[in-house]
């Protein structure tokens, strides 16, 4: 992780990095024994810097549908 932040010039450390892709989340949700949801948390452009950095690919997000 150390060598492809420093390969991308990136100055972000690996405790930083970590930090911020930590933020990133999956859920999964059913109410009333339904299909259940999935869905996952937006990125935002620092964590969308990260993953470039580390050569990731950014996480797929659901279209989020509305529980109501």
């Amino acid at each position: 992780m150390r060598y492809r932040l420093k390969l991308a010039k990136s100055e972000v450390s690996p405790e930083q990095a970590l930090a911020q892709l930590r933020r990133i989340q999956r859920y999964s949700v059913s109410i009333n024994r339904a299909a259940p949801m999935t869905g996952g948390s937006t990125v935002n452009t620092e964590q969308v810097k990260v993953l470039a950095a580390l050569k990731v690919k950014k996480p797929e997000t659901n279209a989020q549908l509305s529980l109501l």
